[in-house]
């Protein structure tokens, strides 16, 4: 059972269905748009990033931003940042690091590890938790505001609507 406030669930058998989720998320990104990505180490939140930017027009090397916190790309006219929290070790790191000054209404901030800044980040407009399924992931998306939820349903439709990789999420 999901938890309640889980708006949608897509199933992601392999690597390849995360990339093509990832695909179908990127020309949905628009600015100041903030999105969590949540689960477990190897959990897919990198690889769901990579397939986002490199769906965008990014042709350059896509890293984890682990080691350097955040990675910057400004792909046509959007400025993306791409932060990884996992080595914080206290929530004030990220008001210590100026992070709050990229979260602003002309940028996409994507939010790996969004708890180990909690109470500093900003809500994010949508929330993607990704679970271990087998060999597989499964994906909850979580809609907190109506922009994360117009997202949200944007790429509901444009991987169909009988799509059996999205499906409503119990109530």
């Amino acid at each position: 059972m999901h938890s309640p406030d889980v708006t949608a669930v897509f199933q992601l058998p392999d690597e390849a269905a995360t990339l093509r989720l990832g695909e179908a998320l990127a020309p949905l990104l628009v600015p100041g748009l903030v999105i969590f990505l949540e689960g477990d180490l190897g959990a897919g939140k990198t690889t769901l990033s990579r397939a986002m930017i490199r769906a965008l027009g990014h042709t350059g090397p896509v890293k984890s931003p682990t080691y350097s916190l955040v990675e910057v790309y400004v792909i046509s006219s959007l400025y993306l940042y791409h932060f990884d929290f996992y080595r914080f070790e206290s929530p004030e790191e990220f008001l210590d690091a100026g992070f709050d000054e990229y979260f602003n209404d002309t940028a996409v901030c994507l939010v790996e590890w969004p708890e180990r800044a909690q109470g500093c980040v900003p809500s994010p407009d949508l929330r993607l938790c990704l679970h271990h399924a087998g060999v597989g992931r499964v994906l909850e998306a979580v809609a907190d505001t109506p922009k994360g939820q117009a997202c949200l349903n944007a790429l509901i439709q444009a991987l169909g609507a009988d799509s059996s990789s999205a499906m409503p999420a119990p109530r």
